[in-house]
């Protein structure tokens, strides 16, 4: 195969990975519709201060953020809040022992992790709903299954860190029914830079997932132009 034709095959493989964001940002910025940016989840308030519009003053909207936290990766490290400034990453919650949905959810976390690898602001993080089963030791041997890990936090800790963080964090269920039952979500969560929820999406549903790949994309775009910064 000649250099030639090599370097056209791999653009070719860039814009068609790159061309469903791209013209979805297209089509909302010079389209017939403005630009939004995507949804921000969860409780608002209106702040005291404001910013200047066409000659107006609008106050300024105080959006719910993620509870600061402190767990514990699949090789012991701690892991706080901070890891993730500055980062866009999509969480979801899950246990080792689930029989099903957690594969299938993981399955399409690792596909997601293995298109966005070489990207320094997307990464992944999985969070156990049963961490007295779920150490360190057991969640890095999990984590063997799916090759597109290497941006991927599967965390532990404990409940009384894990459940509050499901409910008022990230404003899905978590909680222990007995031994091996789990109510949890099976939700994949966009967080963007400033850890405010920017879309859920069913980790089982194939064209929820893809919706969220374009939509990861679209967050870049909203992310570079605010602070124009470098994509790779």
């Amino acid at each position: 195969m000649s250099k030639l034709s090599l370097i056209k095959k791999i653009l070719i493989l860039v814009l068609i990975l790159a061309l469903p964001g791209f013209l979805y940002y297209l089509l909302t910025v010079k389209g017939k519709n403005r630009y939004h940016p995507l949804a921000k989840f969860g409780p608002k308030e209106i702040a005291k201060t404001t910013r200047r519009v066409k000659g107006k003053d609008i106050p300024d909207t105080v959006y719910h953020t993620l509870n600061d936290f402190k767990l514990t990766d699949q090789d012991g490290k701690q892991v706080t809040s901070k890891a993730f400034d500055d980062k866009i990453f999509i969480a979801n919650f899950f246990y080792t022992n689930c029989p099903n949905i957690c594969t299938t959810m993981n399955a399409n976390m690792d596909s997601l992790s293995r298109a966005w690898v070489k990207n320094k602001m997307v990464y992944f993080a999985s969070i156990t709903v049963d961490p007295d089963r779920d150490t360190a030791p057991v969640l890095k041997e999990y984590s063997t299954k799916f090759p597109g890990s290497a941006k991927w936090f599967f965390l532990t800790g404990d409940t009384s860190t894990i459940y509050p963080l499901a409910r008022t964090g990230f404003l899905v269920n978590a909680l222990k029914v007995d031994k091996d039952n789990f109510i949890y979500s099976d939700k994949l969560i966009l967080i963007d830079s400033h850890k405010r929820i920017r879309g859920y999406y069913s980790g089982a549903s194939m064209p929820d997932v893809l919706r969220l790949n374009d939509e990861i994309k679209v967050l870049i775009s909203e992310e570079l132009l605010a602070k124009d910064t470098p994509l790779y």
